[in-house]
């Protein structure tokens, strides 16, 4: 799995971060990022959970 964040998209509004806070944060401006070494989800089952939340579909997730 390979998690990708659109940031031209990404609005801040922070249900990844929410709903996956293993894998996601919020960078200094409030946009959302990918925690260091989470960039395959880290086997976190919320991640797809947390996709499906972004309210802008700023997150794709693609199988390796």
């Amino acid at each position: 799995m390979r998690i990708t964040i659109d940031t031209g998209v990404c609005i801040g509004s922070g249900q990844c971060a929410l709903t996956a806070p293993s894998v996601f944060t919020q960078d200094d401006d409030g946009f959302s990022a990918l925690l260091p070494g989470r960039e395959d989800g880290g086997g976190d089952p919320l991640v797809r959970e947390a996709a499906r939340a972004c309210p802008v579909q700023a997150i794709e997730i693609t199988e390796d």
